[in-house]
């Protein structure tokens, strides 16, 4: 009962904003922050997630579940990354609906997005035996977390329709700018995926098996929590017709922006997988302290998407109310805060890494190679900040097509320092090609947008 109370209290919805939508409007420090903090708190969520299941498996004392439950994450990783455009095309849709007061095209906007999820995910469960084996082919850790992994993929793939509905089910929340309700869906998620898992897994004795049942009940008890807070606020407003749900223009236009998202999604995913690559020629050790280090950019990527979130909404509530100057003050705001906090977190990481380091590792080798390239790793944040702001305002406008391509070429460019710079100078090199990505993504990006402003608003 207490869900649907809360449901309800957050639900609450008037004339006012229908209005504030319908016309022109001011982007404010405290709008951005709106949105900007709950969502970094949402995102702060998610390691906690990883977390426990580690702790969970970890108390078998049995280090082929361990391995089979870190293969799996890397399997899900690179499945459910790529189709993130879920989330981040039904966000610039529905910010853009928003803009224009247009209830009825953000309604249309979040039943086509469910109905791919909602497929994609059936689609994921028929080949789950492909996604395992290929996953165990790629991973190759032996028969015992072979036999994990498989266990653990099988399983956890049946949330695959849930999982994917819940990304649209958040884009069209945020879309709409609604932080705190983001934030809601997502502690809901893995508050209850956390409880499951160690019901399951620890309470019961399931194991690696209970995890994965965890994620499954956690994914459906998101979704069945945010189609009952959409369907509250749905039942009060007009509905899409049947014609305009399946109108070919903006099913094409869809499938156009989710295909480039997905396109740039899997480039930046190569490309942390070949900067991990390039880290094991130079040996076990060097591939060992840059994963240490890549988690300073981990940390600093969930404050950093939080701004990069409000940026996508902004961006596309200002284009879909063609006003101008609520654009520009969106691409401004948002990138200060971004700056000022990758400021932040560059010098926490610089005070404080040494310490982090110890943390996450014992081994006193790795510990002396990390710490001599901890200014590299701290640094990725204000090299990358620009990158994630610029995201979010291409992913707001729907310009995805020209940040597909900025991706490409950035990637190229990347592929260049990665084979020239670590040949000269180590891993020095290698963290340096990195840089080289991350301020070519942003700043390519920031070069194109005076002419995109120009197109749309003359």
């Amino acid at each position: 009962m207490w869900v649907l109370q809360t449901i309800e209290d957050i639900q609450a919805e008037g004339a006012v904003q229908k209005r504030e939508a319908q016309r022109a409007f001011a982007v404010t420090n405290r709008l951005v922050l709106s949105i900007a903090v709950p969502m970094t708190l949402a995102y702060l969520t998610t390691p906690l997630l990883g977390l426990t299941d580690t702790a969970v498996v970890g108390q078998f004392g049995d280090a082929a579940l361990l391995g089979g439950l870190a293969a799996g994450a890397i399997v899900f990783d690179l499945v459910f990354s790529t189709f993130n455009f879920l989330r981040s095309g039904t966000t610039g849709l529905v910010a853009q609906a928003f803009g224009r007061g247009d209830a009825r095209a953000e309604q249309a906007w979040f039943w086509r997005g469910l109905v791919v999820a909602i497929l994609s995910g059936f689609a994921f469960i028929a080949a789950a035996p492909l996604i395992a084996g290929a996953g165990a082919w790629f991973i190759d850790g032996g028969p015992d977390v072979t036999a994990a992994l498989r266990g653990y993929v099988l399983i956890r793939l049946l949330s695959s329709p849930f999982a994917l509905a819940n990304y649209v089910i958040l884009g069209y929340v945020l879309g709409r700018g609604e932080g705190y309700r983001g934030l809601f869906l997502q502690v809901m998620l893995n508050g209850a995926n956390i409880a499951l898992s160690i019901w399951l897994g620890l309470g019961l004795g399931w194991g690696l098996e209970g995890v994965a049942w965890g994620t499954v009940g956690g994914e459906l008890f998101a979704f069945i929590v945010g189609m009952a807070m959409l369907w509250r606020r749905f039942r009060r407003l007009p509905r899409p017709r049947r014609a305009e749900l399946l109108d070919r223009t903006a099913l094409m236009a869809m499938f156009a922006i989710n295909r480039d998202i997905m396109i740039r999604s899997f480039v930046l995913l190569s490309c942390f997988a070949l900067f991990a690559r390039q880290g094991a020629q130079l040996g076990t050790v060097t591939l060992a302290a840059n994963a240490v280090l890549m988690n300073l950019f981990l940390v600093a990527s969930y404050f950093l998407d939080g701004f990069a979130t409000a940026a996508e909404q902004l961006a596309g509530r200002a284009l879909g109310a063609r006003h101008k100057p609520a654009f520009v003050s969106a691409v401004w705001h948002c990138s200060v805060w971004g700056f000022v906090l990758a400021g932040l977190v560059t010098v926490v990481g610089l005070a404080f890494g040494d310490q982090l380091i110890a943390f996450l590792t014992t081994a006193e080798d790795v510990r002396a190679l990390a710490t001599q390239y901890l200014p590299w790793a701290a640094l990725t944040a204000v090299s990358g900040v620009l990158a994630f702001q610029m995201d979010g305002v291409y992913i707001g406008a729907t310009w995805s097509r020209e940040m597909r391509n900025l991706m490409l070429a950035s990637f190229a460019l990347f592929l260049a320092a990665l084979a020239t710079l670590p040949a000269w100078f180590g891993n020095d090199g290698l963290w340096a090609a990195l840089h080289v990505f991350l301020l070519a993504r942003g700043l390519t990006l920031l070069a194109a947008l005076p002419r995109r402003l120009g197109r749309i608003f003359g």
